[in-house]
């Protein structure tokens, strides 16, 4: 009786039309070229995923082939804000034909991790890269979340790789988190399970779409956000106070 659920600000952005750029607009500030479908790479923190350089590589060559195959398609590479590591760098100049980084707008107050901050314009920005992008790939990132609010689908990369940094540490580990306990379906987000599959994705999504997914993707923003979430704020006010008229009483 004493636990409010509420859901969380953190996506009341994306309900924001006043964030929204066009198309045009938002592609014309990055210098992207409107003819070419994107999608986004969002990099996680290198304790969630310490492969993550691996896995915005096999990304890469997977869009690379695709582009060969005659697809007009680049990646939009986001890190996680609280990473600025160099680990990215070998691959992103191994793949600056396809990869294009474009850098979270967060603000520093300190030299900690949890010192960095979000800002309104990377409100916006984050708002319109999922808004005008095809969809979003990562690690288990709460960015489906972002993505779905726009409508559109998550891939969940599922492998391990050779040689990595930490002993103990398998995507098996993460998917037992119990975040993803709540999924619906495990149908709420492709999942990568081979590097080779993310080619399969994506081609899917730029011919079929991504109805279902999204579909299923949504229940599950609405499950552990509760339905309109722009009103997160709004119920969060109303349970503070209903906890100190409890606690008076």
């Amino acid at each position: 009786s004493q636990i409010h659920v509420t859901g969380t600000p953190q996506f009341e952005m994306h309900t924001d039309k006043a964030l929204l750029l066009s198309r045009e607009e938002f592609l014309g500030s990055y210098q992207l070229d409107v003819n070419t479908k994107y999608i986004c790479y969002s990099g996680d923190d290198i304790t969630t995923s310490p492969n993550d350089p691996v896995y915005l590589r096999d990304t890469a060559a997977s869009v690379r082939s695709l582009v060969k195959g005659g697809n007009r398609i680049k990646l939009l590479f986001r890190r996680c804000p609280v990473d600025f590591s160099n680990r990215y760098d070998e691959v992103l100049e191994a793949y600056k034909d396809v990869i294009i980084p474009i850098d979270p707008l967060w603000k520093s107050v300190g030299d900690r991790w949890d010192a960095k901050l979000p800002t309104k314009e990377d409100m916006q920005l984050l708002s319109n890269l999922a808004a005008h992008t095809e969809m979003v790939i990562n690690l288990g990132s709460s960015m489906v979340f972002d993505f779905v609010a726009h409508q559109k689908p998550c891939a969940f990369i599922n492998y391990d790789v050779e040689s990595c940094p930490v002993a103990d540490w398998s995507v098996e580990k993460i998917y037992n988190y119990v975040h993803f306990r709540s999924m619906p379906t495990k149908d709420a987000v492709f999942w990568v399970n081979h590097p080779k599959a993310t080619e399969q994705i994506i081609e899917k999504v730029l011919n079929q779409g991504g109805a279902e997914v999204v579909k299923n993707a949504y229940h599950w923003f609405e499950k552990i956000n509760k339905p309109r979430p722009e009103q997160a704020n709004e119920r969060i006010w109303k349970a503070i106070q209903s906890i100190v008229k409890e606690h008076a009483a």
